[in-house]
């Protein structure tokens, strides 16, 4: 799959090209490589940032294992090394409206990614179901004061 994000550095192009591989076939071998290994992860449940590639590939291999009809519709380049792509997917019943916004370094490994996700209720459900998965690996992986978040 091409995903033309006009604007990024070919470093970056070239990862968002292998993130869009990972998010069609759910594969987190495909993922690990376009994580630099001080990444930083900001999730919509926890206030401060999860730190590190390990705990970026938990929450991103257990995400696409429970979104549904998971597309993105609109890539925004804010940048040489920042994107922010729009999408939607369905937990059950819910659908919800999402944005990953990535940030590259210059070799094009992503260096931070944050989620933002609405309606309210949906991401209830995708933390319910994150906390059943993958609730105590992750915990590990938390700041101190981010842990009893």
């Amino acid at each position: 799959m091409r995903t033309e994000a006009p604007g990024l550095t070919p470093s970056a192009q070239e990862t968002l090209e292998s993130w869009h591989r990972f998010v069609e076939s759910r594969n987190v071998d495909v993922l690990r490589p376009l994580f630099a290994e001080t990444t930083v992860f900001r999730s919509p449940f926890v206030h401060l940032p999860i730190p590190g590639r390990p705990a970026s590939l938990l929450i991103l291999g257990a995400v696409v294992q429970i979104f549904e009809n998971f597309r993105y519709h609109r890539t925004f380049v804010a940048g040489p090394h920042d994107v922010a792509l729009e999408f939607s997917a369905n937990i059950g019943e819910l659908d919800l409206k999402g944005i990953d916004l990535v940030k590259f370094e210059a070799s094009g490994k992503i260096i931070e990614f944050e989620v933002m996700i609405r309606p309210f209720k949906a991401l209830q459900a995708l933390s319910t179901q994150m906390s059943e998965r993958i609730g105590p690996e992750l915990a590990k992986y938390k700041p101190a004061k981010a842990a009893s978040a």
